[in-house]
């Protein structure tokens, strides 16, 4: 009588005895899933060896450079007087010292307090207005069921890649018939329609579970509760970075408050400081200081919502999940 000798265990002893080298295989040579030793990860974008990081490190170190190189020399001379400002030579430790004459002539003009001050309402309620109006717009495409919604989505996406030069005549005939031309209203009314953001914003709520909304459906909360109570809570971090993002946008604009606006009471800084630039000829240690203290602001939000930034970054998908 013969036997089955592949049920027998010599037969399985050799498969099974491969297990534990193909275990330290991968433990040795990071595996399949890329571990490397101590079970840290091998990092594609920088390598597996020192000198793949070393070189990275100092590929970033040389961008960094580049981009504060700019700032640093800006922030230098707004701290020279008119005279070491403009010299050939262009030191950075200037031969007269530093000094604030720069700044003290900015606040002595008055202007520049009341352009502040008009960057900040009108970039606040383009804020306010643009998130507003985008999320209940991107609410709508991401859950509402009416006749063109896909029309509609395709408009909103395409209006995207439409540049905003070209909607300046339209717009100043506009708001000359409405007879808005140097107003408030007329400097922030155009900019509120901010489609990137409505699109921005709908992707974000596709990804918010409906189930959530079907269960605040049971226990009786309509449309309008569901919006406010349900999801802008869940997209709080998706709303600060759009937020932020408007209001920087807002804040740097140019081409359009200079255009819609001729009262210098109506300025925005932009817009103010080249008419500074224009009137008094180039000075470069004021112009500085002006560029100096329009950026403060800029940098103070950032710092205060970056994490926001980095949050929304992450769950949004952007940062790969």
């Amino acid at each position: 009588m013969t036997t089955d000798t592949s049920r027998t265990p010599q037969a399985s002893g050799p498969r099974r005895s491969t297990m534990p080298r193909e275990v330290a295989r991968r433990r040795r040579g990071g595996g399949e899933g890329g571990a490397g030793a101590g079970g840290r990860g091998w990092h594609p974008m920088l390598g597996a060896g020192l000198l793949p990081r070393v070189l990275s490190v100092l590929a970033l170190i040389l961008m960094a450079g580049v981009w504060l190189v700019p700032l640093a020399w800006g922030v230098n001379t707004s701290f020279k007087s008119e005279v070491d400002a403009s010299a050939a030579g262009g030191d950075w430790i200037p031969a007269g010292g530093f000094t604030l004459a720069a700044y003290r002539e900015i606040f002595a003009q008055g202007n520049l307090p009341v352009w502040a001050l008009n960057s900040l309402l009108i970039g606040v309620a383009v804020t306010v207005l643009t998130v507003v109006v985008s999320a209940l717009a991107a609410y709508a495409l991401s859950r509402g069921l009416f006749r063109g919604r896909r029309a509609l989505l395709a408009v909103t996406v395409a209006s995207i890649m439409v540049p905003p030069q070209i909607l300046i005549v339209p717009l100043f005939r506009q708001m000359l018939v409405m007879n808005l031309v140097d107003t408030y209203a007329a400097v922030i009314l155009p900019q509120v329609v901010a489609p990137v953001m409505v699109f921005i914003l709908k992707k974000f709520f596709d990804a918010v579970p409906r189930e959530l909304e079907e269960a605040a459906r049971i226990d009786g909360a309509g449309s309008v509760r569901i919006f406010v109570s349900l999801i802008l809570p869940l997209s709080r971090p998706i709303l600060a970075a759009v937020s932020i993002f408007v209001f920087i946008t807002t804040w740097n604009n140019f081409l359009w408050p200079f255009i819609i606006t001729s009262d210098p009471t109506l300025m925005t800084l932009p817009v103010g400081l080249s008419s500074v630039k224009d009137s008094y000829g180039l000075q470069n240690a004021q112009a500085s200081a002006a560029s100096v203290l329009a950026a403060v602001p800029l940098l103070v939000v950032f710092m205060l919502f970056q994490r926001q930034i980095v949050k929304s970054v992450a769950t949004t998908g952007l940062g790969g999940q």
